[in-house]
């Protein structure tokens, strides 16, 4: 029994006709009896008495009755309103991240949404982590896949993704003029440091070279990750970089992690403002991740 049987069974109710019910509802007659054949097996009783002229409700039809209008107009009520949802949600949403988070965290945020929400246009923006905040409090993004600060700026959201593990790395073949700094331990005041410019890798790289003790040599302070993993890979120097960054490099075979040191870990997630969290795209992604959190 599925609602096209019902919608069948209630227009022959209404016509007592099964010629008339099977040119309204686009069917041939033999394949309307059949399937009302099989509605009176479904239920075990006789639905309609048929001769050549007329078509009488029995009893039981009389019983099915309401029960079956009552179901086709609740699937009827249920479909017209995922129809309004799915109409209201079109338009464009601005996402920032990484080159890096675009894949190795995107693919399955869009992948997820977009099974609900086809019609909704992604607008993917690109740039330096850092900057992700700075995005969503200016309005130049409508959500971003953000490192959380220490202290998340007011009237913003954050929903957690993942934690991203941190390296320092070292060349994998250090250039002879570093090599002697390499020796155990090593001499970090004398190695020159690439770290990231700004934003919570930054803060996070401080605060291990602050638990060493070290005052770096500071060789370079690069926008985006990427460009830390390929000029450690370079023999530039040391870095510090998030795991995610070095594993999906082009040139991560080319350095090496020292073991032996712990940097604090990123915390990734989505962001965006408070007071645009319930606007219709907003909403409906902010739903998606707060239910499978």
């Amino acid at each position: 029994m599925n609602i096209k049987t019902l919608q069948l069974f209630l227009h022959l109710c209404e016509s007592r006709s099964f010629s008339q019910t099977a040119q309204a509802m686009h069917i041939s007659p033999s394949a309307l009896s059949r399937i009302i054949q099989r509605l009176e097996e479904d239920t075990g009783q006789i639905l309609f008495i048929r001769d050549n002229r007329s078509v009488e409700l029995t009893s039981a039809a009389k019983t099915l009755l309401p029960t079956a209008a009552q179901i086709v107009t609740s699937w009827q009520e249920v479909k017209a309103e995922l129809g309004q949802q799915e109409q209201a949600l079109q338009g464009k949403l601005r996402l920032f991240c990484s080159v890096t988070a675009s894949y190795s965290h995107l693919p399955d945020i869009l992948s997820r949404f977009r099974q609900l929400h086809p019609q909704v246009e992604i607008q993917l923006l690109t740039g330096d982590p850092a900057q992700a905040i700075d995005r969503i409090q200016s309005d130049d993004a409508d959500i971003a896949i953000a490192a959380k600060p220490d202290s998340l700026p007011g009237k913003l959201i954050y929903l957690p993704l993942d934690s991203i593990s941190m390296s320092v790395i070292a060349p994998l073949v250090p250039p002879p003029a570093l090599q002697p700094a390499f020796r155990e331990p090593p001499a970090w005041n004398t190695l020159p440091f690439i770290l990231p410019e700004s934003g919570m890798a930054r803060e996070k790289a401080d605060k291990w070279i602050k638990s060493k003790k070290i005052k770096p040599n500071v060789y370079a302070q690069v926008s985006g990750h990427e460009a830390i993993v390929s000029m450690v890979a370079l023999g530039c120097g040391i870095g510090i970089a998030p795991d995610v960054v070095i594993n999906n490099s082009p040139v991560g075979t080319k350095v090496k992690r020292l073991e032996k040191e712990y940097v604090q870990p990123l915390q990734l997630g989505l962001c965006c403002k408070q007071s645009r969290e319930n606007e219709p795209l907003l909403h409906a992604l902010l739903a998606l991740f707060r239910h499978n959190n």
